[in-house]
């Protein structure tokens, strides 16, 4: 029997592509590792909920904390990135996929996800500039849904392929990490991105 925090799943998803907001003068895989380490880290700390890693990027073990599954997966984009990540998630009933590129996403917007699960199949937090920051399902993930983080409007195709108009809800949108302009997105005076925020200051 799943225990509690099994039932919920938060899965950051780290592929190679996140390396686009690597500024001038930074190494762009410690800049990805870095995004990397303070998402997981922000998911690692809520409560009733496990984290995993879904990564295509090596050396992943690294930044987790003893006991959390890191799971590699093809380097995939789209639509089949997520369908891939969903599915190699070893367990949960239901499941957050957030993407390893917002390492100063206010946890509480995960918990709004996992509470609109309990009226939907599906919730979005969709990104600023489009696409989304995280998805969320019950599992299995359903076979109608189809969208990529990256897609451009993905809350709305994913409800052009819902079976029922309340198929996806919506969750408060934020902000990812893809060009160097975004990172002045990132808010010194918000807790956390301890390894990013570093990085930056060197």
């Amino acid at each position: 029997m799943l225990t509690a925090e099994r039932e919920r799943v938060v899965a950051v998803v780290v592929t190679p592509s996140m390396t686009g907001a690597t500024p001038p003068g930074v190494d762009a895989t410690e800049f990805l590792t870095a995004m990397a380490e303070d998402t997981y880290e922000l998911v690692a700390g809520l409560d009733f909920v496990s984290p995993v890693v879904v990564t295509s990027v090596p050396g992943m073990e690294e930044i987790v904390w003893p006991g959390t599954p890191v799971v590699e997966i093809a380097d995939l984009s789209g639509e089949a990135l997520v369908r891939a990540a969903f599915a190699a998630l070893p367990y949960g009933e239901q499941a957050v996929l957030l993407s390893g590129d917002a390492p100063d996403l206010p946890p509480l917007l995960i918990g709004k996800l996992f509470r609109a699960l309990g009226r939907a199949r599906m919730a979005v937090c969709p990104a600023a500039d489009g696409g989304a920051v995280a998805m969320a399902a019950h599992l299995p993930y359903p076979g109608w849904a189809g969208a990529g983080f990256d897609d451009h409007d993905p809350l709305k195709a994913l409800r052009a392929s819902a079976p029922g108009p309340r198929t996806v809800a919506t969750g408060p949108s934020w902000h990812r990490l893809r060009t160097p302009g975004d990172l002045a997105r990132l808010d010194p005076g918000l807790e956390g991105w301890d390894n990013t925020r570093a990085l930056l200051s060197a």
